[in-house]
């Protein structure tokens, strides 16, 4: 049986092993004078070059050269050219076996080392504990230990000592976490943990049932997600006890709580086990807490939706009757006005003409269609006994919070909270009522003094919705649903990084400053376009009697690319989708990103992992693909899915393969890099997942969901995110711009219309990206000066005014503390955004971020309207994340693109499986347009980097992307390069 191991072969090699490249090598092994001295006392050429790769070894990595060990080449090569021999003659080094360690001794003297002793051992075990109290990867622990001998001038051991050392740190590690974890339960809480892992009567065990529920706004699934969360509850472990323990391994415990079987947790050592499950107590209860209030966000959401369709189904049955009401009131106007002039009486007339009893009637049709409430809130109301039915379990289950004591929202809601529990169904005479906004008090008191009972209940869910969504209300115990303050840095750790300078925002701290600097700009900015404007030279726009026009881009594609491209394509050699997910994870090393979740490890059945990342892009789903794939079991698949396919490890492999791309010198004809575009593309949803989707009248009736994503200008996705249909897609702008773990840095992102609002200009020049937008309805955009704008008559009619400078300057500092929040990681952008707008009156940040985003969108709208050049650059941006969803398109092709999870983890990863795959496509395609271009340049055939630019790495005709799944290329890997598809007239062109 071969002996337990912490770390990878590849992560062996990098901690003990030489390095091999160039750069490297001459950089550790470039040898001093008194080296040579040392190197060339040495008798015969062997023994030169033989100490002198000992005395390298030694050095860095630290250890000793093993008997028959083969130094790399590069190593070889350079202390062949310093000595003046060749590395050819290393091989008859040592061919007296005491040779080797008589060199070592010496070389350890003259180093001033020492061997490894007992004591180290001991040494080395309390630091590999205190490393491994954060973390269960092998790597850092065994890292920290080689770090800490190179130091104390300890020669390294062979590497299986300290990984011997690093587990029993581990273990140790573990221990100590797990009995923090269960410190002072209570035998009562240590039986109840107990028992979710034993089979019920029907042989489901209580784990099972506790994790098993719904993620579709309704009712009865929100009372079976509350069901469960009373159970946790009445667990009573408590969150703290997360606390006690590093947060990273305290994680580590939780995301093997989230994954493991009852069955597994019974085998596992009982102090473990009930680690394991307060860990899960703890985050199923703030799950399901976060669950049950966005099922009741939802719902509510969707009281609006079916009102609006009920409203306007009404309204279209009674078109007709409209018609004949209308005619009717026609009629009766124009006999009136003729009675007027003619001085006939009337009354006489609309008696003859029309009839009492046909007018009256019609005045009572009018007035029955005219009573309702014009934004909809009547027929809100009359689904009140949809709300009834959720109610009374939320206003139990949960306990409110607001920074205003004597909050009237919750003073409602605890009234309506007695009399659900008493049963009553009057209210009392005195309820709470200062909550109400205007347009709601009309309904709650339709007669202007009694209270509308139904009314008054729909109207303080609706209340509570909007108050949870921005933040002023929270639940205890909801991670989702907290205060604002908590999301954002905590007011001191904020100041201590302001006064040292650590804000990593790009504007000064000081608004004076910052205020300053934008004044100039910006009057320089409107000087320039105002002279450019009143001498008629800006390049396709307009401004006449105050109306702006811009000319339409012309297609900037010459009709050579077309042909290049089909030439080009036409060499690239055909190929399998998992023959090219081989070579990509080859290239990029991608594969060794998906890490184990408990120990760290990369995933040692990579034929396993590489089906479930295509059952996540293609849209196949386990079951088909272990159908459809060779060798692949279902079980097989659902293990590695559940150990290492998640969130983090999608987000690790995309970045290895997007800096692979970025890398590769054929990416520069595309662009630099450091442009960037984000757009959403539409997924229809169906089966189980249409009860969990949206509506989105744009896309159609149907429901679905929008994978959000970010290209790069080399047609590299390099961030997704599934979002909600009916969302705002410029709340999810910045997110991928921080959030993506690549090397990229982008420095100019582009969005269609939909992101360009000045919330997100405000906070991308904050955080220093700037925002360069496509904006449809560019004519009816206003812009704001910091100073009087009388100096530009003719940008003057397309001003609104001043920006209110005092909103920005009263909450500046509390407008980088959000900024620099978000910068940090500690919230997302689209988190604070949403909240911020969900605020019933404005906030004051939200205020101040408004009107900082105004003066860069006027800056922006300048450059616009002065710089063709950015115009094209937008749109072209915006084109090639168009592309890349003509791609994605393709290959989430099961199903006809319809997504089927139920669950929103569940279509996370497919969003994440589909955006990997199409970032490996565009790698694989780069490397071998690269070969075909060399292979066209070299018999002569002219490819300028012009017409190359317009050649996108996104084709897939010669990408086998159905049939039957074959993983037979990770056991036996080919050449590095496929051939390519060369005809006869190829090689004679």
């Amino acid at each position: 049986m071969p002996a337990k191991t912490i770390l990878s072969a590849g992560q062996r090699a990098a901690i003990f092993d030489p390095p091999g490249d160039r750069a490297a090598t001459e950089r550790l092994y470039t040898l001093g004078p008194d080296d040579l001295v040392q190197v060339c006392r040495r008798r015969r050429g062997p023994n030169r070059i033989g100490y002198a790769v000992q005395l390298c070894y030694l050095r860095h990595p630290g250890r000793a050269l093993s008997p028959d060990e083969a130094p790399p080449a590069a190593m070889l090569e350079l202390l062949g050219e310093q000595m003046g021999g060749s590395a050819d003659e290393f091989d008859r080094y040592a061919e007296r076996a005491p040779t080797l360690r008589e060199h070592r001794a010496e070389i350890e003297t003259y180093l001033g080392l020492r061997p490894f002793e007992r004591p180290d051992l001991r040494a080395m075990l309390a630091l590999g504990i205190e490393v491994a109290t954060s973390t269960d990867r092998g790597e850092p622990i065994v890292a920290a230990m080689v770090e800490r001998l190179r130091h104390a001038r300890v020669v390294v051991p062979a590497a299986s000592t300290l990984e011997r050392v690093a587990l029993i740190a581990r273990a140790q590690a573990r221990r100590v976490a797990h009995s923090g974890l269960i410190r002072d339960l209570t035998p009562e809480q240590e039986a109840a943990l107990m028992g979710l892992v034993d089979p019920g009567e029907q042989g489901r065990t209580g784990l099972g049932w506790v994790r098993d529920w719904s993620e579709a706004p309704t009712a009865a699934n929100f009372k079976t997600v509350v069901e469960r969360l009373d159970q946790m509850r009445s667990l009573e472990v408590e969150p703290d006890r997360a606390r006690r323990i590093h947060a990273a391994r305290y994680a580590v415990i939780a995301r093997v709580a989230g994954i493991v079987t009852a069955q597994a947790l019974r085998r596992m050592e009982r102090r473990r086990r009930l680690a394991t499950l307060v860990a899960f107590a703890i985050e199923l209860e703030a799950a399901l807490t976060d669950a049950a209030l966005l099922m009741v966000e939802k719902m509510v959401g969707s009281l609006f939706r079916r009102a609006d369709r009920t409203r306007s189904e009404r309204l279209l049955g009674e078109a007709r009757l409209l018609k004949d009401t209308a005619r009717v009131h026609a009629r009766l106007g124009r006999l009136l006005i003729d009675a007027r002039a003619s001085g006939r009486d009337p009354l006489r007339a609309i008696d003859d003409r029309i009839g009492w009893e046909q007018l009256e009637r019609s005045v009572r049709f009018a007035e029955e269609l005219t009573r309702g409430n014009e934004d909809g809130l009547d027929e809100v109301v009359q689904r009140y006994p949809e709300v009834r039915r959720f109610a009374p379990v939320l206003y139990r289950a949960f306990t409110f919070r607001a920074a205003r004591p004597g909050d009237p929202l919750l003073g409602a809601i605890d009234v309506l909270r007695r009399m659900y529990r008493d049963g009553r169904a009057a209210l009392p005479k005195r309820v709470p009522t200062a909550f109400l906004r205007p347009r709601w008090r009309k309904v709650v008191f339709p007669g202007g003094s009694a209270i509308d009972r139904r009314a008054y209940e729909v109207a303080v869910i609706v209340h509570l919705r909007e108050r949870l969504a921005s933040g002023s209300v929270w639940v205890d115990g909801s991670r989702a649903y907290r205060t604002l303050d908590d999301y954002i840095l905590p007011q001191p750790a904020y100041a201590a990084m302001r006064e040292e300078g650590g804000l990593g925002l790009a504007v000064p701290s000081g608004f004076a400053e910052w205020h300053d600097e934008r004044r100039a700009t910006l009057i320089q900015r409107m000087d320039e376009v105002e002279r450019a404007a009143a001498a008629g030279e800006l390049v396709d726009v307009a401004i006449t009697g105050g109306e702006l026009t811009v000319s339409p881009l012309r297609r900037a594609v010459p009709d050579d690319a077309e042909e290049l491209k089909s030439r080009l394509y036409a060499l690239l050699p055909r190929v399998r989708v998992t023959d090219l997910l081989v070579e990509v994870a080859a290239w990029s090393g991608f594969a060794d990103r998906f890490v184990h979740a408990r120990s760290g490890e990369p995933a040692s059945d990579q034929a396993a992992l590489m089906g479930t990342i295509l059952a996540d892009a293609t849209n196949l789903g386990l079951g088909r693909m272990a159908e459809s794939s060779r060798g692949l079991t279902l079980a097989r698949l659902r293990w590695t899915a559940e150990w290492h396919v998640r969130d983090e490890t999608y987000l690790s492999a995309l970045a290895s393969i997007v800096d692979a791309h970025n890398a590769h010198p054929l990416g520069k004809v595309w662009g630099s890099g450091e442009l960037s575009s984000s757009d959403g593309q539409f997924f229809r949803a169906g089966g189980r997942g249409e009860a969990r989707a949206d509506v989105n009248a744009r896309y159609g009736s149907e429901p679905g969901v929008l994978f959000y994503t970010h290209v790069t200008d080399r047609f590299t996705p390099f961030h997704t995110k599934v979002i909600a249909a009916n969302a705002g897609e410029a709340a999810h702008v910045i997110d991928g711009l921080l959030d993506h773990e690549s090397e990229l840095v982008i420095r100019e992102h582009a969005t269609d219309t939909a992101g360009a609002v000045d919330h997100v200009f405000g906070l991308c020049h904050l955080l220093g990206f700037r925002f360069a937008p496509r904006i449809r309805d560019l004519n009816e955009r206003r812009l704001y000066g910091l100073a009087p704008l009388d100096p530009w008559p003719t940008l003057r009619p397309l001003a609104a005014g001043p920006v209110n400078v005092r909103a920005i300057e009263e909450n500046w500092d509390e407008t980088l503390r959000l900024a620099a929040s978000i910068k940090a990681g500690t919230v997302s952008a689209s988190a604070m955004l949403k909240k911020l707008a969900g605020y019933p009156r404005q906030n004051p940040v939200a205020r101040s971020l408004r009107e900082i985003g105004r003066i860069e969108r006027t800056l922006f709208m300048l450059d616009w309207l002065d710089d063709p050049e950015q115009r094209r650059r937008t749109s072209s941006i915006l084109n090639k994340g168009e592309a890349r969803n003509a791609l994605a398109r393709a290959i989430f092709f099961n199903r006809l693109g319809e997504l089927r999870d139920r669950t929103f983890e569940n279509q996370r990863h497919r969003a994440s499986g589909l955006t990997l795959v199409t970032a490996a496509v565009a790698l694989w395609n780069t490397v071998y347009l690269e070969r075909a271009v060399q292979h066209l340049r070299s018999t002569g055939v002219e490819v300028p980097d012009e017409l190359l630019a317009h050649v996108a790495p996104l084709g897939w005709e010669h990408v086998g992307l159905t049939g039957d799944y074959l993983w037979s290329e990770i056991d036996r890997p080919r050449g590095r390069y496929r051939p390519l598809r060369v005809t006869t007239g190829d090689r004679r062109a």
